[in-house]
């Protein structure tokens, strides 16, 4: 016999969803800056004290709907990452789904990139997409691991110092439609030359550094420090 879920978690997972896919297509159609919470609440048919149960802003209901692209971006990405055995190349298969799906409605993928990584209000919704940020080095860092042939410490370290020179890659060229920064060339261009430079530079790193036991990198760790 399977066992159903309480009427009351349904009903607020019914509600979730109305309120996610009405705003969904309202910034879709009009663009975040252009719409407003009480015309997301009348859309997805509920009262406006109900809508800030699930999202506490109009802010946070962008980061709410903008979750699900990114994730699914990520998700495309790994997949595509997958049939690349060349690591540079396997990282900008990874990253460049989250640029190709943001470059269809740009102005509001740089509203949900600031209030994600720079917003200040409370919100729902803003930890959830910060956790596929995360994800999102930890995969870079995963493909720039397996290029190194090695997984000690200082590796690890490496890796995860150059994911994130490869997501702050990423930032500005989801950045690029609004500021116009390096307009000469496309963003998708200018990321996949930042990508191959980072990665190399990774691994040239690692290739000039010794490979340290586990019983050095204690001792590595201490002398940084003195």
């Amino acid at each position: 016999m399977v066992e159903r879920r309480p009427r009351r978690e349904r009903n607020m997972d019914a509600k979730r969803e109305r309120i996610l896919a009405a705003a969904a297509r309202l910034f879709a159609e009009h663009g975040f800056t252009q719409v407003t919470t009480r015309e997301v609440s009348e859309a997805a048919d509920v009262a406006a004290g109900t809508l800030f149960r699930y999202a506490t802003t109009r802010a946070d209901l962008l980061i709410m709907v903008y979750n699900v692209e990114f994730g699914a971006a990520i998700r495309e990405g790994l997949a595509a990452a997958g049939i690349f055995t060349d690591s540079a190349e396997a990282v900008f298969a990874l990253i460049n789904p989250v640029l190709e799906r943001s470059q269809e409605r740009p102005r509001d993928a740089l509203h949900y990139q600031r209030e994600l990584l720079f917003g200040q209000e409370p919100m729902k919704h803003r930890d959830a997409g910060l956790q596929l940020v995360a994800e999102l080095e930890e995969a870079v860092g995963a493909i720039l691991l397996r290029s190194a042939g090695r997984d000690d410490e200082l590796t690890r370290s490496a890796a995860q110092r150059a994911s994130r020179l490869v997501f702050a890659g990423l930032h500005l060229a989801l950045a690029e439609p609004s500021t116009h920064a390096h307009s000469e060339k496309t963003p998708a261009t200018e990321l996949r030359a930042q990508v191959e430079m980072v990665v190399r530079g990774f691994q040239d790193t690692i290739r000039l550094t010794p490979d340290l036991p586990a019983s050095a990198v204690g001792l590595h760790r201490q002398g940084e420090k003195k």
